[in-house]
């Protein structure tokens, strides 16, 4: 169960970063737009290294502080999260 459950997190964060790609792509088009609140709706929801490895891959949002310091910062307390829960259980 612990290894389908880090295969899920890895797809999920891959999503994660494509979203954070696909979101600058429409940027430079001019396209429709993924909203910030999706944005870090998804990076909340255990999928902050996914968001982080899309904002620098595709220089994405690394210059707004609600993303640049709130994003690192939702890694470490999932990373803590998880070690708790490996820890605890």
């Amino acid at each position: 169960m612990l290894a389908q459950l880090g295969i899920a997190g890895v797809a999920y964060n891959l999503v994660v970063a494509i979203v954070y790609a696909y979101d600058k792509r429409q940027a430079k088009r001019g396209g429709w737009r993924v909203s910030e609140r999706a944005l870090l709706g998804l990076a909340s929801v255990g999928g902050a290294a996914g968001a982080l490895v899309g904002m620098h891959a595709s220089r994405h949002k690394t210059r707004k502080p609600r993303f640049s310091v709130g994003v690192p910062l939702l890694l470490v307390v999932q990373i803590g999260g998880v070690g708790a829960w490996l820890y605890l259980r």
